[in-house]
């Protein structure tokens, strides 16, 4: 048996032992794990010298299917990291790290799907551009990018998209410049302009500069074709959802964007 195999047995094991008498969900460890490869490879970034993946996973369950794998969660998430950084050997991607599971429950899901999203952490992305390798941080969160959820359903051949997951009704707030600012209505623009939603005295910062606009599944952030972009936890992007918790650079201004 192939060392795969005998991941993909272990995995099985969980389930078919103990635990596997009161098992009900219709996800499957293993199904999970071929999933996390496949995004694995999906999200993954080549340079000069090394194809490069993520190292940061998070699967999301219904909370039905999540209540199944609580008993034996953290098992679970050791096997299917031991699996993916096996699958990365021995298809010779390059790891910073050995790959961390998190494992979250998602109300919008039905019984059976389960999301996934990959993305590259902060620090494997500061080691990479550190070293020999020429590839720059913008190159990695765009091979890994940080927003991007594919939903697998057993009733579906293909995966759906899915943006980040947050609660629903919950309040946004934007942070900084010794304030703290309800982000209310669908699209709220920060920019120099007397006239925006979020007004920042700064120079390098534009007019209209950026706008944060609601979407069905949360909030993302837009540039407005500003002369100096905006950076999401110091990577350069002209779009990206939020989760609550990002650092917004625009300028020389940092702000918060949180949800609570």
């Amino acid at each position: 048996m192939s060392v795969l195999r005998n991941l993909e047995a272990k995995i099985e094991g969980l389930v078919e032992g103990a635990f596997g008498r009161a098992f009900k969900s219709k996800v499957q460890p293993v199904e999970i794990a071929r999933k996390l490869a496949k995004e694995m490879e999906d999200n993954r970034t080549v340079s000069v010298a090394h194809t490069y993946v993520p190292n940061q996973f998070c699967v999301y369950l219904s909370l039905q299917d999540r209540q199944q794998f609580e008993s034996y969660e953290t098992a679970l998430k050791k096997e299917l990291s031991d699996y993916l950084l096996e699958h990365a050997r021995t298809r010779k991607l390059s790891l910073v790290t050995r790959p961390a599971i998190a494992l979250e429950t998602d109300e919008r899901l039905g019984v059976g799907e389960f999301g996934i999203q990959a993305w590259m952490s902060d620090a494997a992305v500061a080691e990479i551009e550190a070293g020999d390798d020429p590839v720059s941080g913008e190159d990695l969160a765009q091979g890994a990018d940080y927003g991007h959820t594919m939903v697998y359903s057993p009733e579906r051949e293909l995966p759906r998209e899915l943006s980040a997951p947050g609660p629903l009704g919950a309040r946004a707030l934007l942070i900084g410049l010794g304030r703290r600012t309800v982000v209310d209505g669908d699209r709220f623009v920060i920019g120099r302009g007397r006239d925006n939603d979020f007004v920042v005295d700064d120079a390098n910062i534009s007019r209209r500069h950026a706008e944060l606009r609601r979407t069905g599944d949360g909030w993302e952030v837009v540039d407005l074709g500003s002369t100096n972009g905006i950076k999401i936890n110091g990577k350069r992007s002209d779009r990206a959802n939020l989760r609550g918790g990002e650092e917004l650079t625009l300028g020389v201004t940092k702000l918060t964007f949180e949800i609570e």
